[in-house]
């Protein structure tokens, strides 16, 4: 009855299934059903014998369920395994730790990267207001140095005119000195000197100018403070080019301190826009420099409405008033944004430095490496998390699968009968399977040792079979595997021999108590019966299908090991070598030793 239906399942198994060839030198001993069902999945594991009985027909299902269980009755469905309880997880002596340990290991994730971020941030900002100070520092060194050589041009015109007078000839040797000075000094636009009462004197400009500028702050400045310190006045629209312009002045003393004028040089403030629009500080970025009284002299970037306005009230001017070097975040009071300054009030000249870089321009770069590394973050929590609670699941449904199995193993082994039957029987040719070769090969050669007799083993491959599944198709494929097999069953007749499928078209034989001669007689008997079949084959040399054979006999010996793997070699060797000699022939290897 067991034959009957497994030749009825044999017919719903599909094609590809039935002809897998594992790789015929690979020994794998089978693992035991019951491990086997206890390493399924859990509908598997309640289900194993309804699943087998789903691959065959209504009758074979009846016959298996005679010989297995005798009754349906005996057939119920496993109970579904319960809704998870996390309370009861929590308690749980191997889930607990678990969740902590994700937790913390989330935990020290998340703190690892806000660290990363706000450590990050602070080098930027670091790495920010050391490079906007030294700008601030070279613009200020660059100012002084401008503002230093034009306190040596008016320390030499004061000097002049007062040793030479301002008659006419000293006016013509004063306006020629002017020009080669002011050729010297390329970035000064003008020097400039007049008399007393505020008239031009001479010029650098090299043509005579008509007014007066005594009305002009720096002349009613020196009108009033005796001395020869260089006086910077509030920038002005030069009244002979037109240009703005920022004025450095010295009052001219007569030897007894008679007021004789003013000499005055004048700085192009588009100097200043020329040198620090070259500046790397951002699209956003700017330069200030201011008077010590908070008056505008130029501003990056530039515009003429700022020029001469009072900051006297912004917070670079208040950060100024308590300290002479500094960096700090403030909101600038002409535009309103946020910018990082470094300022500075230089020391040799009234003059007041800052530099200034958006916050979005500092922090442009951390804002996008810090929202990587928060996705990063979140990924890798996310990552523990589901991870986590997989295992929690899988611990939870394995204690429940645990304990079903308890009250299901006695119901499970019942059906060892049928499933054993199934487990060992190649559905397509209904000899024994390669798992049950293994069994009964290991278990030969044992024998073999313990009572010092001999175990040949056969293998034999159809010729030729690939191109014949591909002539005839893989339907004529398996009718001729199912015709060998019936050859292999009518010529393996003695109790204890064994006929089974090694693999694909490959067929192993069994034969305990038989030496070479005998097994090479019987692989001449099947070799002569599948020829007589005549099954066409017209990719063979005899135009039908043939076989190959090789033969390996183990015998007793008195040291050394000889184990399944190294009988099954030594035939496939013999097989190769038939194959090799012209197919459709049998060879044989000598004695060889069974392991002691």
């Amino acid at each position: 009855m067991q034959r009957a239906t497994a030749s009825r399942c044999a017919s719903s198994m599909p094609c590809c299934w039935r002809r897998c060839r594992p790789d015929r030198r690979h020994v794998a001993s089978a693992l035991p059903w019951r491990h086997a069902i206890s390493c399924a999945p859990r509908d598997a594991i309640f289900r194993s014998h309804a699943n087998v009985m789903a691959q065959c027909d209504e009758s074979g299902a009846a016959a298996l369920e005679d010989v297995t269980l005798g009754s349906t009755s005996h057939q119920q469905a496993a109970p579904p395994i319960p809704p998870l309880h996390w309370r009861r997880a929590w308690t749980h002596p191997v889930i607990r730790p678990v969740i902590l340990a994700a937790a913390l290991a989330s935990a020290i994730v998340v703190g690892f990267s806000s660290w990363f971020v706000a450590h990050g941030r602070q080098t930027e900002i670091g790495q920010a207001e050391v490079a906007s100070s030294n700008v601030a520092r070279m613009v200020g060194v660059q100012v002084e140095a401008a503002m230093q050589l034009a306190g040596m041009a008016l320390a030499d015109i004061a000097e002049r005119v007062a040793q030479d007078g301002d008659d006419a000839a000293a006016q013509a040797r004063l306006t020629a000195h002017l020009g080669e000075l002011a050729g010297t000094f390329p970035d000064l636009h003008g020097l400039f000197v007049y008399r007393a009462d505020g008239a031009w004197f001479a010029t650098s400009l090299g043509r005579h100018m008509k007014g007066n500028n005594a009305d002009r702050e720096y002349f009613q400045y020196h009108q009033a403070h005796r001395g020869t310190a260089v006086h910077f006045g509030k920038p002005v629209k030069s009244r002979s080019t037109g240009l703005w312009v920022m004025p450095l002045s010295r009052g001219i003393y007569s030897g007894d301190g008679r007021f004789l004028g003013v000499a005055v040089v004048t700085l192009r403030i588009n100097f200043f826009e020329r040198i620090y629009d070259e500046l790397n500080i951002g699209d956003q970025g700017t330069v200030l420099l201011m008077l010590s009284d908070g008056t505008v002299v130029y501003r990056r970037p530039f515009d003429e409405k700022l020029i001469g306005t009072d900051l006297s009230r912004g917070n670079i001017y208040n950060e100024l008033r308590t300290r002479s070097v500094g960096s700090a975040f403030l909101v600038a009071k002409v535009d309103g944004l946020v910018r990082l300054y470094s300022f500075r009030r230089l020391e040799q000249v009234p003059i007041l430095v800052a530099v200034g870089r958006t916050k979005d321009d500092i922090l442009g770069n951390w804002r996008r490496s810090s929202t990587l590394i928060g996705a990063a973050a979140l990924l890798i929590c996310a990552i523990f998390a589901a991870f986590a609670a997989k295992l929690i699941r899988q611990l939870l449904i394995r204690e429940e699968l645990d304990r079903q199995l308890r009250v299901r193993a006695g119901e499970l082994e019942q059906h060892n009968i049928g499933l054993h039957a199934l487990a060992h029987t190649d559905q397509l040719t209904q000899l024994a399977n390669r798992r049950r070769f293994d069994e009964l090969l290991a278990q030969e050669l044992r024998r073999a040792e313990r009572g010092g007799t001999t175990v040949s083993l056969l293998l034999m491959d159809l010729d030729f079979f690939k191109q014949f599944n591909d002539q005839y198709g893989h339907v004529a494929g398996d009718d001729c595997l199912r015709r060998t097999a019936s050859v292999l069953a009518a010529e393996i007749v003695r109790s204890g021999d064994l006929a089974a499928r090694y693999g694909g078209e490959e067929f192993a034989v069994i034969m305990p108590n038989t030496g070479p001669a005998g097994a090479i007689a019987v692989a001449e008997r099947i070799r002569l019966s599948l020829a007589a079949l005549r099954i066409p084959h017209q990719h063979s040399a005899t135009g039908v299908v043939t076989a190959s054979f090789g033969v390996a006999t183990a015998g007793p010996a008195r040291t050394g090991a000889y184990a399944p793997a190294d009988l099954i070699e030594q035939a496939d060797r013999q097989l190769y070598a038939a194959k090799n000699n012209g197919r459709n022939k049998v060879s044989a290897a000598g004695h060889l030793r069974v392991a002691h």
